[in-house]
């Protein structure tokens, strides 16, 4: 892992993330990505402080297994997280972040053991009866010491001898500086000698004090011992809790230091992803200060970056792996949000060079070793740098093209950064290949730092050394040793390259267009047999109702009985004014320039946005209307049926009325002699008649209405003239 992160020059970068914790541990975070990221953006909606640094409990936790005894400050590491969880459960968290928390449920004893503490991770008073008497005891004794030495140096024989009048601090004792010949008037040790002659001396009534003082300070800590004794027991009875929430303790460090980590220049959590796609957006290496964002799709299982030299290939093949590393281990890094980055196994980089004294072994052999153990890697992205270095560069070509063909299939990604152009002719054919140019800039002659996606890029080798201090006259030589023939080679291969790319592009699109008229065939044909299938559906209804209608006129003319054959006849009536057809009208696809009808309006089709349509019509108006409602203008007519109407032939009555009086009859004989009167005025042709049924008590007015209101070929009725019957009687149009 250091190994990697040193290849790709993220060692500072990381380690300015590693401040972020509370006590130093690996970057990895086990377990599943995407769960830590949803807890992660839960955490980052609540304002919590960051935990205190804790130090590493692995070998604490190892000495209460084995039953030992652990010291103070051990115990007050432990504290420290068991305090910092019982912060966090006063917050109402969402979610998994809650479900996590809730989780963690500490034993009473343990949280009892915290409060033993204050926040300076001292004892506090109460805990123990006799460790309180003797801290006291401690305490009053240090202010008899003080008082001591304030008589001492205020004691007129003793001030003549004195340097100073201050206390000083020697081998961790209170002593005074003072003049030979002190011994006449002060009984003291001399602890010390300064650089001038005097004496630091302790004045043998502070030497008792002291003796007291550390004979006190002996039997606090003998109190202390057996606190520590009775602590250690209650953590061995509950040593799982103590090694399960260490654990957790440090999931939870690694939450929140990626948190706050993120916030700094507001970097951006990129979770890999199951698509196959690989995608940088604006993304800078943490390496460069004020570096120039990169954009790359390495979608495609080879990336083959050509082109200037110092054109920054290497720093694009490590800003890969970097965005690939970082993500995997869930790092936020500066990038765009729609980085899109896969889910690899293993991130691998062949950038130095193997040779040296110690492992005795040549460049080129070191690199096979390198590439061998590629062969049982699987689902991995590998980055190479100067792929052709060490060997014959025109048998580097034909053995790297076969190796990186049998990795494409072994499901391996790479990342190749060369100046060879016969290898990257070679490869520019294959579709798994991404061919990427560093691009220099001829008339400044300084390269761009930016990149090209699909071409060859020359490598710039003599304007690169002139560019770093070799004489002119040198390169001069250099390029007529060289040949016009190669150069012109390097722009054939060039050339090659760009026709390639174009000649994909072109078979790429001539595909889309054989695709879209496959489709708009198939669309024509779909609709061509649902248009069949309508019209037989639609035809096949007219058959049925035009019958229906015939055999209810049949019907008619063979009742017997009048009022029978009457009811017959309208049924016969309503089937036939009944019969419909809807619309039939063949979908056809309408483009920009089409002459469309909407409506009465005529026009230019504009421009089409979606399921709206802009069009101008005959007067110069542009009106936005529904794609769905325009109909081509010009075109041959659309499909339609019409209507059929069945035709009813009946014998016409001999004489007819236009008039008809229902008083004193009942509803039901009223009814059926306004049926009869009804068809006969039809058959006569009268286009308006008079039926008088009186107002009484209104049953019979109100059976009239309700007949008439069902009635097929009553077009509407009035209440009569007053000098025709007024309400008693009702005007019908027929």
């Amino acid at each position: 892992m250091q190994d990697i992160i040193k290849k790709l020059d993220l060692a500072d970068y990381l380690e300015s993330f590693s401040n972020f914790l509370a006590r130093k541990k690996s970057i990895i975070l086990e377990g599943d990505i995407n769960l830590h990221h949803k807890l992660i953006n839960e955490l980052g909606k609540f304002d919590v402080k960051a935990p205190n640094e804790v130090a590493n409990l692995d070998t604490a936790l190892m000495h209460i297994q084995k039953q030992g005894v652990l010291k103070v400050d051990e115990i007050i590491e432990f504290t420290k997280i068991i305090k910092y969880f019982n912060y966090l459960k006063r917050f109402s968290f969402d979610g998994k972040l809650q479900e996590w928390i809730d989780k963690i449920i500490i034993p009473n004893d343990i949280t009892n053991i915290c409060d033993y503490f204050d926040d300076r991770s001292k004892l506090k008073d109460g805990v123990n009866e006799q460790f309180d008497s003797i801290k006291y005891a401690i305490s009053s004794n240090k202010e008899e010491i003080k008082q001591s030495l304030y008589r001492t140096i205020n004691n007129q024989k003793v001030r003549s001898y004195l340097v100073d009048s201050q206390v000083h601090y020697i081998n961790g004792e209170e002593s005074l500086l003072v003049r030979g010949g002190f011994n006449h008037v002060l009984k003291a040790q001399v602890i010390n000698r300064s650089n001038a002659g005097f004496f630091y001396v302790l004045p043998h009534s502070v030497s008792s004090l002291k003796q007291k003082q550390n004979d006190l300070v002996n039997k606090q800590e003998e109190i202390l011992l057996k606190i520590c004794k009775q602590i250690s027991s209650t953590f061995e009875k509950n040593l799982m809790f103590l090694k399960f929430i260490n654990k957790e303790f440090d999931r939870f460090d690694h939450y929140q230091a990626r948190l706050f980590f993120a916030k700094v220049n507001d970097k951006n959590f990129i979770i890999p992803s199951k698509k196959n796609i690989n995608k940088l957006v604006d993304f800078s290496h943490p390496a460069l200060h004020d570096a120039k964002p990169i954009s790359i799709d390495f979608s495609k299982s080879v990336v083959m970056i050509t082109g200037v030299n110092a054109g920054g290939k290497t720093m694009m093949l490590k800003s890969i792996l970097s965005a690939v590393l970082l993500s995997k281990y869930l790092i936020p890094y500066n990038a765009h949000q729609d980085t899109t980055i896969g889910n690899f196994k293993s991130i691998n980089a062949v950038l130095d060079d193997p040779q040296s004294v110690k492992n005795d072994i040549s460049t080129f052999a070191g690199r096979m070793q390198e590439f061998s153990k590629l062969f049982t890697s699987k689902n991995a992205i590998v980055g190479v740098d100067e792929i052709e270095l060490g060997t014959d560069s025109d048998e580097a070509a034909s053995l790297f093209k076969v190796i990186i063909e049998e990795l494409i299939s072994k499901d391996i990604k790479i990342i190749i950064t060369t100046h060879h152009k016969r290898l990257a002719a070679l490869m520019a054919s294959n579709d798994d290949v991404e061919l990427i140019a560093a691009l220099y800039d001829e008339e400044n002659r300084l390269p761009t730092y930016e990149f090209l996606q699909g071409t060859i890029g020359k490598s710039y080798a003599f304007e690169t050394a002139s560019r770093y201090g070799i004489p002119n006259n040198v390169v001069k030589k250099a390029k007529e040793v060289y040949g016009d023939d190669k150069d012109k080679l390097n722009e054939l291969i060039e050339r090659s390259s760009e026709l390639e790319k174009e000649y994909k592009l072109k078979i790429e699109k001539l595909n889309n267009e054989i695709s879209k008229m496959e489709k708009l065939s198939r669309n024509l044909s779909e609709q061509k047999e649902t248009l069949d299938e309508h019209i037989y559906s639609e035809k096949s209804k007219l058959h049925k109702e035009y019958k229906d209608a015939r055999d209810e006129a049949k019907k008619a003319i063979k009742a017997k009985l009048v009022g029978e054959s009457h009811q017959h006849l309208n049924i016969a009536h309503k089937k036939a004014s009944d019969i419909k057809t809807t619309k039939v009208q063949e979908a056809v696809e309408l483009k920009v320039g089409d002459r469309v009808k909407y409506r009465s309006t005529k026009g230019v089709l504009v421009s089409i946005k979606g399921a709206k349509a802009f069009i101008e019509n005959d007067m110069g108006m542009k009106v936005q209307v529904k794609l769905a409602d325009l109909q081509k203008s010009g075109n041959p007519p659309k499909l339609k049926k019409k209507p059929i109407k069945a035709t009813v032939t009946v014998q016409k009555p001999s004489g007819g009325h236009v008039k008809l009086d229902l008083h004193g009859q009942r509803s039901d004989e009223a009814i059926a002699n306004l049926d009869k009167f009804l068809s006969d005025a039809l058959i006569a042709g009268f286009d308006e008649v008079l039926v008088y049924h009186g107002i009484g008590t209104g049953k019979l007015s109100f059976a009239v209405k309700q007949f008439l209101d069902s009635h097929p070929r009553v077009e509407g009725y009035t209440d009569a003239h007053p000098s025709q019957g007024g309400f008693g009687a009702k005007v019908i149009k027929l």
